[in-house]
């Protein structure tokens, strides 16, 4: 298992735009992967898990990747995360 933390960089948070990139990048991957933000934890394949974490620009979130491909998963899935969806 992998976990990472990762603080949402983007000026409009986890919005209806990278919630969706998030889970088309992640559901590539066989691995499991879960965000949980502020105790709370959601399967990040689902958009409306996704959706619903509602993260506001400097959330902290930990992202939980387990399967037989979690290494390259999470190294695509933090990165993205890191840049911010691309928004930045």
């Amino acid at each position: 298992m992998i976990v990472q933390e990762v603080i949402i960089r983007n000026s409009a948070g986890l919005h209806t735009r990278p919630a969706a990139a998030v889970v088309k990048l992640a559901s590539k991957f066989k691995s499991e992967f879960i965000i949980e933000m502020d105790g709370s934890e959601i399967n990040a394949k689902s958009i409306i898990g996704v959706m619903s974490l509602a993260a506001p620009k400097g959330s902290r979130l930990r992202l939980k990747l387990e399967g037989i491909d979690e290494d390259e998963a999470a190294r695509q899935l933090i990165e993205f995360f890191e840049q911010g969806f691309g928004e930045t």
